[in-house]
This record gives C-alpha cells, structure tokens and sequence, in this order.
C-alpha cells in the first residue's frame, strides 16, 4: 500500500497527487531558505542558511525516501521540518497511528449495545457486560486527541495555502471537530443518548490514511455513470418482467391455480422483490414451482428473466468494473512513477547545489550520493545494490542528472532471492549423502509420506464417525501418528544436513514444515509423558488429565492435515494460484480496506434502525414447527421464513451480530429470508436498506475483487509460463502493482519534471 500522500491534485490531465501550484505567495514567509537556479549558467546559489552542504544532504535523503514510498514532495523542507517530516514517517509512528485507528474503531464492539457475550442468539444470549459510563469515551477522547495531533503535523508540513486546497484534510478538520463536539454531548448525557453521529464518522479516519483508498473512491465516482447504465437497465429488466408476471399469474377463480400469485406475485413490491432476489438465483427455483406445478410452458418466463438479467447484464457490470478498474491501476502506478521520478529529480537538484560551486554543469558527487545513501531507511539489499552501481561513478567522482536517475532503476528491480550456498564436506560418504539428501526426489517422497499420513486419518475418521470416544481405538492412531511424525523428524534433519541450517531456513516451505515438525513432536512427547507406557493404561479413566487422550490426537489430526499444504510449491498452478492469493494480500490491503469501510457503516445503521425490531415469542422453546398463528400475529413457519430457519443469532442487536448478518446477505444465500423478515416486523420501507447492502457488497465489491483477482492472475500467469516447478521454488518474485504495469508505463519527461519542480510550494525554483 502506497504511503499517505499530504497533498493529492492534478498532473497533467492525469489525477494525482500533484498539482499545479503557485509559490509566488509564499516567497516571504520567515526563516524560509530561498534558492535561485539559472537556466543559462546551471548554477544555484543559496540565500540564508550558513550550514547549507548538510541542510542539502537532508532534503537529498527525505526526497529520495519519499521516491521510495511513491509520497509527494510537496512539504516544507528547512532543516526543522525535516527532522518532523521524517519522525512523521518513521514506522513507530505510522504503526501508531494505524492501531489508534483500529482502535476507534473497534470501540463499537465494546460500546452499548455490548457485543460481549458468547451467543447472539436473542433465546440463549446472557446479559453482555456493558462498559462503564467514561470507559470508551475516555478511550476515545485519547484516539481522538491523536487525530488532532495528526491532523496538526500534516497541517504545519504541507502549509496554510496547501491546506486550504485539500479537500481530505479539510474534511479531517470537520470529522474530528464533530466527534469531539458529538463526544460532550455523549459524556454530559451520561452514556444515555440513543444516536451517536461519531460512531459513523469514525471510518473516515481509516480512509484519509490510505492513498490507494482514496483513488479507489476516486476510481468508484468515475465508474459511476457505466455502472449506473447497466443497473438502470437491471431496473428496466426488473419492471418489465414484473409487469408481464403480474398479467401471467393473476388471481383466477381456480384456487388451484393461485399459488404463484398468492406466494410471489400478490402485489407490485411482492412482484418486484421476488424477482430481485430471482436475480441474484437465491429462491430458485423455489419462485418458479407454483406455476410449473400447473404449466411447464410457465418455465419460459423465468428461464427467459434469469438469462438476461443473471448470464447477461450481472456480467456484463462485472466486465465494466473489471475495465474500469484495469485503467484505474494503471492510472495509479502511472502517478506513483511521477512520484518516484519527481522525487529522484529533487535529489539530483538540492545535490547538485553542493557542487556547483566547482561545476559549471549540473553534477553529483560520489561521496555525496554514498552519504545520502547511507541514511536512507531502505531495504538493506536496495541499499547494496545502490551503492554498488553509484561506485561504478568512483573514478569519475561525480555523476550527471541521467546517470544519477539510472542507478534508482534498481528500486523498480525485481528481487530474486539467491539461497545460501550448500556446506561443504571433506568426507566423500557424506558427500554422497549430502547429493541424496538434497535431491528434489527427497520432496517428492516426503509429499508422498504426507499424502498417505492423511489419507491413513481420513480412513480411521470414517471408520470411528460413529463410534463413542471410548470405543475409538486412539492407540493404534497414536501410533501411526508417531511413526509418520519420526519421519518427518527424519526429513527435517536430513535437509539441515544437506542444506545446512541457513540454506534450510531461505525456503520458507522448509521454515512452514520444520514449525509443524517441532509441533508435532512436542505433542508426541506430551503425550508420552502425560498417559505414560504401558499403553494398555492410556484409555484408563484413573489416568486421564485435564486434557482426554482423543483430544490431542484430535490436535496432532489437525496440524498433520495442515502439514499437507506443502505440496503447493510442487505444484505450479497450485503455486501459482497461491501467491496469486499472497499478492492480493499484500498488495491490495486497500481495497479490504473500503469493504471494512462499508461494513462498518451499514452495521452502525443497521443498529440505529433494526436494534431489537426481533424478537423471539417467549415459550418458542417448547413449540414444535406446527402452527404458531396463535402466538403472535408477526410470527409464522412457513418454509423457508427467518423463524422456521431459526435464524435468530441473525439480527441487528449489537455491533459483531449486525457485521455477521451483513456477510450473509452479501453472500445471497437466502437472503430474502432477512429481507422478508425485516420488512414484517419493521416496515416495508426495510427493504431499501437490503438492496442497497446488496448493490454495495455483492453487486460493486465482489465484482471488483473478481476483477483485480483476473488483472493479477493473468500477470502472473503470463510470467509463470516459461518457468519450471524447480524454479518457482528456487525464485520468488516480490510482484507489486507498480510491475504488474511496468510495460504499459509512459515515463515522465524531463520537462514535466521540471515544471513540477518550479511549483514546488516550499522550494522555489526560478529558471
């Protein structure tokens, strides 16, 4: 994920997070440094400061930590600023602020209504401990001095005029000012009020902390009008087939032949959300079975309605995010390459000051590069592979302005991973035990072995699924376990021979299997010492502890059957699918980012209008499915009804049981069961609020994960192809974004460079 940026704008057409900007107002602000640069001689000379070589040194380091981290240049650069500006981005305090915004935002789970109790199940839920009155509040008031604090820093670095053009740290302004006032009213009402405003402003702080999910947003706004398109027409397609449904199964004077119009097509919103939820394939083809029971030919109608809303038009909007979003990753790594160039560009310009009073052109010097380098907070094998290119300059002493930029092409490398070389030994047995022992067959068997191991637990399992846990015979399964875990054991030491320890921990396979291995046999041992041998005293009920000997072979089951996803690497296209995973782990946090953001928000009003609008009759314990008219007038058992499902733990009572029910709406299944009860016990006005969760989660986001799953799977696939299983292991490609694109970026010239330079609000440049 991209570094918070302090400013975002325009670059040339593109959006970004740089725009076009005027100093000239700036010019006399006090204690200011000035440097003047002349386009004819490529000279500069510096107006104040005395100790003006290290003040160079600082702002070459910050601008070229800011190329690394693709953040904007656009601050203050005195010597001040920049110890401020470095402490900011300094990981202790940017780890701070992500776990004070995490935080925040898990005080809902605590606040009232508690989400603290084992069940959310209304028939079976204890009273939740409920916080004290200044508990979360005062919690909160800490998180949300830390905003202010935030908010102040990133104010001062950027500058008032800056300030005044971000819309982001504007609106940082009015959601801290407004939970804090909303947070006096909470505290002078003593815990009492029924609404808190702040509890929904609270994602907005997750968002403004994150780059990528502003672009993101950006991104979603832009895609607006094509998605808009395709859901009118969904809507279109929605009441049209309403229409005709309502004239294909009218009420008749047959009664037999009502029971579509009386279950699905009764009146108009009936009508439309039957065939909403049609759409999404939920009741099907529990919607279709009245009139099919009394016409086949009544299956056209909803064949030809699934067809053209479902395989047509839900996938048609799914190829338009895909489309869009595809652009929108360009566009993203298009301005993080101005970013990194821009920042590089300002490093060569502040050191070339330091040497244009022995130059008449634009050069670095060696010496001043390595310094810059050395303080750098960079990877250490970036730093290594800087340096060594920058010392190719040594006899030279200095480098010019396109020299400089090349050396940086190392930031845009991909790094492959070079394991340590094997051991060496003088014996020849061990030599050629060593040849054997490191052989990819060796994996190959201990694939085999783990393989047979789980199928031998699959096979006891089905034999002991109906036994008692007395009559389950956990000797002979511990034993098996034991003379596969020996093996293991085996294994592992015979690669550390063969590998030697450091070559063995540079697989992470080999770390993922030794961890497991070690595990295991410390279960095993436990075990042993626990029931002790003779075994026939194992299933001994005088010799049994806290912990039965069933539970932990159960223990010992469950991680030998972990164990078993070693063979992902061996397998290309399962590798291949795996780290395809990993990537959208690492590299596209932002977009989970923007599905907490709308969890948390529909689960906060969720809450405000749902809280408590269902509850259970008070004797349903002891009632059967028959007939519950008589109990209450909102209750009924009809099939596939909330209350026949006993969907009771679903509900908007608390904070953890409103996000649970949200996920089961977005994955569709059956979700017109919460759709329909809601509506009974609330108003049919609830159902609006169902859509529009499903419209954001299942029909926007869901989409747009599939979407940027196929743009890096097809990437990497497409490298993967000339690649071997042998290589797959021995290589491991760090894939960011920024390569996913790397063919496809235009570099920035050096006239854009330049002219992004002379606007620099704090570093006035005069050509």
């Amino acid at each position: 994920m991209e570094t918070d940026s302090l400013l975002s704008g325009t670059v040339n057409g593109v959006n970004g997070d740089y725009g076009s900007r005027r100093g000239a107002g700036l010019g006399g602000a006090a204690g200011r440094r000035r440097m003047s640069y002349s386009a004819a001689a490529e000279t500069c000379r510096v107006e104040g400061d005395t100790d003006d070589e290290e003040l160079y040194i600082q702002q070459a380091v910050v601008f070229i930590e800011d190329a690394i981290q693709y953040r904007s240049i656009n601050h203050r650069v005195d010597a001040g600023s920049l110890r401020l500006y470095r402490w900011y981005y300094s990981r202790i305090c940017q780890w701070g602020l992500g776990l004070n915004i995490a935080l925040v935002l898990l005080l809902a789970f605590v606040e009232r209504p508690s989400s603290l109790s084992v069940s959310s199940d209304p028939r079976y839920r204890s009273d939740p401990w409920q916080p004290p009155c200044g508990l979360t509040e005062g919690i909160e008031l800490l998180c949300l001095l830390i905003f202010a604090l935030d908010f102040a820093v990133k104010s001062y670095l950027i500058g008032w005029e800056e300030l005044r053009k971000s819309k982001w740290l504007i609106g940082y302004t009015v959601v801290i000012s407004v939970s804090f006032i909303d947070w006096v009213l909470s505290v002078s009402m003593v815990c009492d009020e029924k609404l808190r405003v702040r509890r929904l402003l609270r994602p907005f702080f997750l968002l403004q902390n994150s780059s990528l999910m502003k672009k993101t947003l950006k991104c979603i706004k832009r895609t607006l009008p094509e998605i808009a398109s395709v859901i009118l027409l969904l809507a279109l397609h929605l009441c049209l087939f309403t229409m005709i449904g309502m004239l294909l199964f009218a009420k008749t004077e047959d009664p037999k032949k009502n029971g579509e119009w009386e279950l699905h097509f009764r009146s108009l919103t009936n009508s439309f959300t039957s065939l909403l939820v049609l759409l999404t394939t939920a009741n099907n083809p529990d919607v279709m079975i009245p009139a099919y029971s009394v016409n086949r030919a009544y299956s056209i109608f909803f064949i030809a309605f699934s067809v053209i809303g479902t395989y047509c038009l839900m996938n048609l909007l799914t190829a338009i995010i895909y489309n869009q979003f595809k652009g929108f990753l360009l566009m993203s790594v298009q301005t993080s390459i101005i970013r990194r160039r821009l920042g590089i560009r300002a490093a060569f310009q502040v050191l070339s000051c330091q040497g244009a009073q022995r130059a008449a052109e634009e050069r670095v010097h060696i010496d001043a590069v390595l310094e810059v380098m050395s303080r750098v907070k960079i990877r250490s094998y970036y730093r290594s592979a800087i340096t060594m290119a920058a010392r190719q300059f040594a006899d030279v002493g200095s480098m010019d302005r396109e020299q400089f930029r090349t050396i940086f092409d190392e930031l845009d490398k991909d790094r492959i991973k070079e394991h340590p070389p094997l051991p060496q030994y003088s014996s020849p047995v061990l030599q050629r035990l060593q040849v054997i022992f490191a052989h990819y067959y060796l994996s190959v068997l201990g694939n085999a072995v783990a393989l047979a191991n789980v199928m031998c637990i699959c096979t006891v399992l089905v034999l002991n699924s109906e036994k008692s846990t007395e009559e389950r015979d956990n000797y002979s399964l511990e034993i098996m376990n034991l003379c596969f875990i020996l093996y293991y054991l085996f294994e592992m030491c015979v690669k550390i021979f063969a590998l030697g320890w450091k070559g063995y921990l540079s697989y992470r396979n080999n770390i993922f299997d030794g961890i497991l291995t070690v595990l295991l046999l410390i279960l095993q041992i436990t075990i042993l010492i626990t029931y002790r041998l003779p075994f026939p005293h194992w299933d001994d009920p005088s010799s049994r502890s806290a912990v039965s000997l069933w539970e932990m072979i159960r223990l010992v089951n469950l991680l030998i059957v972990f164990r078993f996803l070693r063979i992902i690497p061996d397998i290309k296209l399962m590798a291949l699918v795996a780290s395809t995973l990993l990537d959208l782990v690492k590299n596209l946090r932002a977009f989970a980012g923007i599905l907490v953001v709308v969890y948390y928000v529909f689960a906060v009003f969720g809450i405000w209008l749902f809280e408590g609008a269902i509850k259970p009759p008070p004797d349903i314990s002891v009632i059967s499915n028959s007939s519950m008219e008589n109990i209450t007038s909102n209750f009924s058992v009809e099939c596939g009804t909330y209350e026949q499902l006993n969907y009771w733990p679903n509900n908007f009572d608390d904070f953890a049981a409103a996000i649970i029910l949200l996920y089961d709406v977005m994955i569709v299944n059956n979700w017109q069961a919460f759709m329909d009860a809601y509506s009974r016990y609330t108003t049919e006005w609830s159902k609006i609020y169902f859509v529009s969760w499903w419209l954001v989660s299942s029909v926007m986001w869901v989409n747009l994960f599939v979407a940027l799953i196929l743009e890096n799977f097809i990437y990497k696939w497409d490298r993967s192809c000339s690649c071997s299983v042998t290589d797959v292991e021995k290589i491991r490609y760090e894939t960011s974004v920024q390569l996913m694109f790397r063919e496809q970026i235009q570099e920035p010239t050096e006239e854009e460079l330049v002219c992004q330079l002379h606007q620099h609000p704090h570093l006035h440049l005069q050509w």
